[in-house]
């Protein structure tokens, strides 16, 4: 699972990054406590209508996956398994044309009893940036298109594994083009996909450590997302 992360760049950064010519960010700030409804950056890839090129861009879209056909959920939709990230039918037609990359500083996961839950970031030990796979939608809100978004999610292994029992499907930059493809995929396509994050993913993991951090982190109402503080070690 994963519910909370950080992320502290700034969009220029990330243009930088991740290659990418722009995009539709007017509201983004760093932040470093992004929950499930909040706004997020995502990096897609699409088809320019005039040009016939492909462009790279970074946008913001909702952390709460929302495609036209669902009805409105009390419970937010932001974790894809990717078990069944190819045959669920919320996620498969995001997963077979509309993938992204989530990108953070790091992550957040709890261990202990209710009330008494001690937070942990988890973050990289090569650089300082993830980049999470993601899928995404879009739906007309009122007058507007509101772009949504999920995480996928795999059964953690080595440090992440230690404080919880899931973790992000994270992608190192080798691989990013051709997750990010916007060709649709078929379903040999699909499978041929999940098999290639399955095993990336597990090279990042074995990158990322985690420690301790103070649980003001763990009440997401009361909680400063500007304040620096959150992902420091106690």
């Amino acid at each position: 699972m994963c519910g909370r992360f950080a992320m502290n760049k700034e969009t220029n950064e990330l243009i930088e990054e991740f290659v990418a010519d722009g995009g539709d960010f007017r509201d983004w700030r760093p932040s470093y406590s992004l929950a499930p409804t909040n706004p997020i950056l995502m990096v897609r890839e699409r088809v320019d209508e005039d040009s016939g090129e492909v462009r790279r861009t970074i946008d913001e879209a909702v952390w709460d996956f929302h495609p036209a056909f669902m009805k409105d959920s009390k419970r937010p939709n932001f974790n894809a398994r990717i078990e069944t990230v190819t045959t669920n039918g919320l996620w498969k037609g995001a997963f077979a044309s509309s993938r992204a990359l989530i990108p953070m500083i790091g992550y957040y996961e709890w261990t202990g009893e209710p009330g008494r839950k001690q937070a942990h970031f988890l973050h990289p030990t090569r650089g300082d940036l993830l980049a999470a796979a993601g899928i995404y939608t879009a739906r007309k809100v009122e007058d507007r298109w509101e772009v949504s978004a999920a995480i996928i999610t795999r059964p953690a292994r080595d440090a992440s594994g230690e404080i919880h029992d899931r973790m992000p499907v994270f992608l190192e930059p080798d691989v990013w083009s051709d997750y990010l493809d916007p060709g649709k995929l078929d379903d040999a396509g699909r499978q041929r996909m999940v098999e290639l994050l399955t095993a990336e993913s597990e090279k990042v993991a074995a990158t990322i450590d985690q420690y301790e951090v103070d649980r003001k982190v763990n009440n997401t109402r009361t909680v400063d997302p500007q304040d620096p503080t959150l992902i420091q070690p106690i």
